[in-house]
C-alpha cells in the first residue's frame, strides 16, 4: 500500500543506486583529504573523480563471491579506475564509509520530513483560525465536559506539531555526524584532518569520538523522534475517527466523487485514511524499538545493527512521509459540521454549565461540598431522565435561596467559555 503512494524523491534517497553513490562520494572525499596532506597524488584523485563508476548488478555479483559488501563495491569501482584504486579506502574501515554515507542519507530524507511537518502546520494554522469561534462540546473520557471551539482543538494540534518540528530538528542535528577514524576509531592509519575535511564537505560534523561505528544512541534518538511524530499523527487521526462516528458526526474525512465506502453497504462513509495512519503509527513505534535494541553492541562493534537499519531507515522515513502528507490532506479538506456540533452541545440539557453553577453557589457562601452534591443530584437526574438542568435548578428552593432566577439565567450560555480564546491563540500563534 505504501509503495503506491511513496514520494519519488524519498524513494530515490534509499535506492541502491543512491546508497552506493554516497559511498563513492565519501571515498572520493577521503582521497581528496589525503591528497591535501600530501599522502595521495592529487593527479590520481582527479583521475579517480573522472573515471570512478559502479554498477549495482556487478557489485552484487562480486558480493555473492566475497561475502562482503564494501569489498565488493570497492572491487567494482576499481574496475573502472584501474591502478589509482589503491588510493581509495586508505586507512579506513567499512563503517567509516557506510555510517558517514548513512548520515548523509538521513539528512536528505529529513529535509523532506521537515518540510512535511511545516506543510501540516500551515494547514492546522489555517483551519484553526477558520474554526476559531466554532463552538462544540469538549469531551473528557469520551463524555461531555464543557464547551470549547473546534479551532481550539486544531490550535492544540498545531502547537504539538511545533514541538515535533523542534524535536526533529534536534534529532537531525544529532544524527548528522560522520567518522573517518579507522578500524576501531583511533585514527591509527589516517589523520583526523581527513575526517574533518570529509565531514565539512558532506555537511556533517565529525563525531567527537567513535569506535568502529557512529554510536547508535544517535540513531535511536532519531527513530524515537519519528515515532513520537507518528504518535501525534495517530492522535489527530483517532480524533477524526471519533468525530466521524454516526452518533457524533461533527467532522469527517473528505469523500471524493465516485468513492465507495463498503462492498456491501452503499451508505457507508468510513474514515479509512485516518485508520491507515493509526495502523502505521504502530509500525513506527516498532521501528523505534528496533533502533533502541541497536544501541547495545559487542565491544567496539558487531554487525547485528546493520540488518535492522537496512529495513528501518528507508521504511521509517518513507512511512512517516506518507503519514504526514496523508494527515495534511485529511485535515486540509476536512468536512466540518457546525450545526451538528451545536446539536451535540445542546444534547446534555445544559449540564455542561454545572461548574459555573457550582462556583456561583460557592461564591454566594454555600460550602463547596454541599454545592457540589446539590448540583450533581440535579445533573445526574437530567442525564438519566432528560429535561433541562436550568429548570431543575429553578425548582430547587435551597438553590434559589442562594441564586435568584435571574442569576441562574446568567449562568447559561457559552460566552463565558470563550473569554480567553483570543489569549490562547496569541500564545500559540505568536
Amino acid at each position: 500500500m505504501i509503495a503506491r503512494y511513496t514520494r519519488p524523491e524519498m524513494g530515490r534517497i534509499w535506492s541502491e543506486e543512491n546508497g552506493f553513490q554516497k559511498w563513492l562520494d565519501v571515498e572520493i572525499l577521503a582521497a581528496e583529504g589525503l591528497a591535501q596532506l600530501g599522502q595521495v597524488p592529487k593527479a590520481a584523485v582527479a583521475r579517480i573523480k573522472k573515471k570512478a563508476r559502479f554498477n549495482v548488478a556487478r557489485v552484487r555479483k562480486i558480493e555473492s563471491e566475497v561475502k562482503h559488501e564494501i569489498i565488493a563495491f570497492l572491487s567494482c569501482v576499481a574496475e573502472s579506475v584501474g591502478d589509482d584504486a589503491r588510493f581509495l579506502h586508505v586507512g579506513m574501515t567499512s563503517s567509516d564509509v557506510m555510517d558517514t554515507a548513512l548520515a548523509i542519507q538521513f539528512k536528505e530524507a529529513s529535509a523532506i520530513l521537515l518540510q512535511d511537518v511545516k506543510d501540516l502546520m500551515k494547514v492546522l494554522r489555517r483551519q484553526a483560525f477558520k474554526y476559531k469561534w466554532t463552538v462544540m462540546i469538549g469531551r473528557t473520557h469520551g463524555v461531555h465536559a464543557e464547551p470549547i471551539t473546534f479551532g481550539l482543538k486544531l490550535a492544540l494540534w498545531y502547537q504539538e506539531m511545533a514541538r515535533n518540528l523542534a524535536r526533529l530538528e534536534r534529532a537531525v542535528d544529532d544524527i548528522s555526524v560522520g567518522q573517518i577514524s579507522g578500524a576501531v576509531g583511533t585514527f591509527a592509519q589516517i589523520s583526523p584532518k581527513v575526517e574533518a575535511y570529509v565531514c565539512r564537505k558532506a555537511g556533517l560534523k565529525p563525531a567527537l569520538i567513535s569506535n568502529q561505528i557512529i554510536q547508535r544512541d544517535r540513531h535511536a534518538y532519531f527513530f524515537a523522534t519519528l515515532a513520537v511524530i507518528a504518535s501525534s499523527l495517530e492522535k489527530f487521526a483517532v480524533e477524526v475517527r471519533h468525530l466521524q462516528r454516526t452518533e457524533v458526526q461533527e467532522a469527517e474525512e473528505p469523500f471524493t466523487e465516485g468513492q465507495k465506502g463498503s462492498s456491501a453497504m452503499p451508505h457507508k462513509r468510513n474514515p479509512i485514511l485516518s485508520e491507515n495512519v493509526s495502523g502505521l503509527a504502530r509500525l513506527m513505534r516498532g521501528y523505534a524499538m528496533a533502533a533502541l535494541e541497536n544501541v547495545s553492541l559487542w565491544h567496539e562493534r558487531d554487525i547485528s545493527h546493520s540488518s535492522v537499519e537496512r529495513v528501518i531507515a528507508p521504511d521509517a522515513t518513507i512511512v512517516l512521509d506518507f503519514m504526514l502528507r496523508r494527515m495534511t490532506y485529511v485535515l486540509g479538506n476536512l468536512c466540518v459540521y457546525p450545526e451538528n456540533m451545536k446539536r451535540n452541545l445542546e444534547q446534555s440539557g445544559g449540564t455542561v454549565f454545572s461548574e459555573k453553577v457550582l462556583l456561583a453557589l460557592v461564591d454566594k457562601g454555600m460550602p463547596r461540598d454541599t454545592a457540589y452534591r446539590m448540583v450533581q443530584r440535579h445533573a445526574l437526574k437530567v442525564g438519566r431522565e432528560g429535561g433541562e438542568l436550568k429548570e431543575e435548578l429553578l425548582q430547587d428552593a435551597e438553590i434559589r435561596r442562594y441564586l435568584p432566577a435571574q442569576e441562574i439565567e446568567k449562568v447559561w450560555g457559552v460566552k463565558h467559555h470563550l473569554t480567553n480564546i483570543d489569549f490562547i491563540f496569541r500564545r500559540v500563534f505568536h
